[in-house]
């Protein structure tokens, strides 16, 4: 039975009361309604369920890719004082009730004294646990390697995940990537993985419309869902709703888990065309698209600073406003992670949601040709 969003990407609003009255008509998020039906996906206790799946996660996850990396994040150096951090940050999502973490084999892989970010979400929930029992939904993903043959090399990688990971069983397992070959037999591996209940549900990740239609209907007939595409989606990088993934997701009853959904730090407003960031991100966001971005950022501030919340908080409310996303944001410290728990339980309006699209619009030259594959 297929989920569909009703009212696409765009908020449902209720209709304006009769002479309006200057009242603010918050978004509501498209409900994720059963095609012929009036069953709708039931959000309790602040969680949502990935796609047709039984797994439901927080509707606001963290993303693990910076933990122990050398190679994108951290300035090259993983040392005591981030890897003291980066465990702070897991304690804080979870105080904020954030549980949904989301991590890969590639994450941390060893070059440059790097430490595989499985490894280090695994010690901090069993070092959590010793302290309390807590609930922990963790998603990993097989990478796509060209020397990877057939469905048994995702059940081998996956075994290997949960070794790291110090558990039995994750909630989600996602193919990292399209892989130059062998997608079909990726897929059987996660069926096989999924039957033999070594993971709870099963996504792809980085997946354009026709990818996931055809990934969607191979497991369909094995009798297992779909739950989740994961795809770079943001206020300024909205590809998602350009290219037919996003509508597909909603069409199909998969969810979309969003990551940088915060383009990477650059819209908390810290950065500047005369303070960009530094590293690989330098290449992407140049303080000439920093100038084009200044006129959004300060829009998205007046309108922050009318809720008493940040511009972080505002860019992952959009999302959550668009229906049918879970945003995965990369916390490295306490700090952020209880600033991304700011942006839950209140909900911008939905002519706020129309007028960010509208500004962003105007932002051009992030691509991403993964998605492309």
């Amino acid at each position: 039975m297929a989920l569909q969003v009703a009212g696409g990407v765009a908020c449902c609003c209720p209709p304006p009361p009769p002479g309006g009255g200057g009242r603010r008509t918050r978004c509501r998020p498209p409900r994720a309604v059963a095609s012929g039906a009036a069953a709708v996906v039931e959000e309790g206790e602040g969680k949502v369920r990935l796609g047709e799946s039984g797994v439901a996660v927080t509707k606001l996850g963290i993303g693990a890719w910076s933990w122990g990396d050398t190679t994108y994040w951290n300035d090259s150096e993983w040392d005591d004082r981030r890897l003291k951090e980066a465990q702070e940050a897991f304690d804080a999502s979870i105080d904020n009730g954030m549980t949904f973490f989301d991590t890969a084999e590639v994450y941390g892989t060893a070059l440059m004294g790097a430490v595989n970010s499985e490894s280090l979400l695994g010690g901090f929930i069993k070092e959590r646990q010793q302290k309390e029992q807590v609930e922990v939904a963790v998603a990993t993903k097989f990478a796509a390697l060209p020397w990877r043959f057939g469905r048994g090399s995702v059940l081998s990688a996956l075994k290997k995940s949960l070794d790291r990971l110090g558990l039995s069983s994750v909630e989600l397992y996602q193919l990292h990537w399209p892989g130059i070959w062998g997608n079909e037999a990726y897929l059987d591996g996660l069926a096989d993985a999924y039957e033999q209940g070594l993971v709870k549900a099963v996504g792809v990740s980085n997946y354009n419309e026709k990818r996931l239609r055809d990934a969607h209907a191979r497991l369909k007939k094995r009798g297992v869902p779909l739950a989740a595409n994961q795809v770079n989606y943001s206020l300024i990088y909205r590809t998602p709703e350009l290219n037919g993934v996003k509508a597909a997701c909603d069409e199909l009853g998969i969810t979309l888990i969003a990551y940088s959904p915060i383009a990477q730090g650059v819209l908390t407003g810290k950065y500047t065309p005369e303070n960009p960031p530094t590293g690989p991100r330098a290449n992407t966001y140049t303080p000439e698209f920093l100038t084009k971005l200044q006129p959004l950022m300060s829009r998205i501030k007046e309108i922050g600073a009318s809720y008493g919340k940040s511009p972080t908080q505002v860019s992952l409310n959009w999302l959550t406003c668009q229906g049918n996303v879970v945003p995965i944001p990369g916390a490295k410290n306490a700090s952020q992670a209880k600033e991304f728990a700011g942006a839950l339980g209140w909900s911008l309006t939905c002519d706020e949601v129309e007028e960010l699209r509208t500004l962003a619009r105007e932002i051009k030259g992030i691509k991403m040709p993964i998605e492309e594959s």
